[in-house]
């Protein structure tokens, strides 16, 4: 009897091992749809020009996941066969370390992190349970193990050179896709200023300052205080432009954006945002802080989720796109996809087509559809990562 028990228990626990393990995969079906599933077309105009396009995506969660990058899915957005279906020549990487118990959009501490059991879930390394800083670098040593093993398929860059050697200003040769490491907040600093130096030598060239809580850099627009830069947030602020890392204010509190903006020596960037212009809400920008952010020579990339356009549609997304480049000048406007960030959008990354039809439709030239789809992004990589 002893013996039956303990099987019938052994068999109970590898079950519950077994759903456990199988938790992620759902969890990432469920949070990450679409509302238009493929195959996406155009008119013949758009796709042609669409496939001429240097086309670039600000931001994008996928090293969340337990996907492998380099094989196709019929789940989630966005992995290498399917970003080069859609003729993405740029993709920015950003790594997500922490989300609060409860998420919303208005209000969140920063006490609870529902992070925790995903990252057991899928098996990360033992170092990254209690370490937000160890989950950054872990998710960069994904990307980078995607790169090397994709035969030249993805490369990484970290420099103006290693840019330029593989653009030349043009979408880069044979459908190779461009990645680059981007954070979604600052909380894996942990606060010590010399883990600014710790991701730089990890590849990371862009960093969000915060996501949807405060930390120890500043005010999240979703957290509690909604402050401003604390004294270690302007030390920090400082470090970043110092070594040529393009602070993103996406998920900045109104305060911390005006904080960065009255310091900033250099161009500053939104990854993915809306705009109050079209779609009031918490994390979407004012007219004063668009202008203001142009002003730096900076670019914000439009979402394409309900929080940042108020619908999921082309539609949407074209009209935050347009109200952007009426207000400031179409050479502030870029996308901002929030592909995999447990967001739904109008479609995956082989969509995009849909974008560049919907542009021209709104009578954007085939030169300013070219600026918006990527050529903005690329001029402003060009001129602000490290040279060498």
């Amino acid at each position: 009897m002893r013996r039956k028990i303990g099987m019938a228990i052994a068999v109970v626990a590898a079950l519950g091992l077994g759903v456990f393990f199988t938790l992620p995969r759902i969890v990432d079906q469920r949070l990450n749809r679409v509302a238009l599933t493929g195959p996406h077309s155009a008119n013949a105009q758009a796709t042609a020009l669409h496939n001429t396009l240097f086309v670039a995506d600000l931001h994008d969660d996928a090293l969340l996941w337990s996907r492998d990058l380099l094989k196709r899915y019929e789940y989630g957005h966005t992995d290498l066969p399917r970003l080069q279906e859609g003729k993405v020549s740029l993709q920015v990487f950003s790594t997500v370390t922490k989300s609060p118990k409860g998420l919303n959009f208005e209000r969140n501490a920063g006490d609870t992190d529902s992070l925790n059991a995903l990252v057991m879930a899928q098996r990360w390394p033992v170092r990254t349970w209690d370490s937000l800083l160890q989950r950054a670098l872990y998710q960069s040593e994904k990307l980078h193990a995607a790169a090397a093993g994709s035969a030249g398929a993805m490369r990484i860059v970290r420099t103006q050179a290693g840019l330029a050697a593989l653009t030349q200003g043009k979408p880069p040769a044979s459908g190779t896709l461009i990645a680059l490491l981007a954070t979604e907040g600052l909380h894996p600093l942990e606060g010590k200023l010399e883990n600014v130096d710790t991701l730089f030598e990890a590849g990371f060239r862009i960093m969000g300052l915060t996501h949807f809580f405060d930390n120890e850099v500043g005010g999240s627009a979703h957290g509690l205080e909604k402050g401003g830069l604390t004294p270690f947030g302007k030390q920090v602020i400082a470090k970043l432009q110092e070594k040529s890392i393009l602070v993103d204010l996406a998920h900045a509190s109104p305060k911390v954006i005006d904080d960065v903006l009255a310091m900033t020596k250099r161009p500053v960037l939104v990854s993915h945002t809306g705009v109050q212009g079209t779609c009031p809400g918490p994390r979407n920008l004012s007219d004063r802080h668009i202008k203001a952010i142009a002003a730096t020579g900076g670019v914000m990339g439009i979402g394409y989720f309900e929080g940042a356009v108020c619908d999921l549609s082309t539609e949407a997304i074209v009209k935050a796109i347009r109200y952007t480049a009426n207000l400031v000048g179409v050479q502030h406007v870029a996308l901002g996809s929030d592909f995999d960030g447990a967001t739904s959008t109008a479609f995956d990354t082989t969509g995009l087509v849909r974008i560049t039809q919907g542009l021209l439709e709104a009578g954007f030239s085939e030169g300013d559809v070219a600026a918006i789809m990527g050529g903005n992004v690329l001029r402003l990589l060009q001129a602000q990562l490290p040279a060498v």
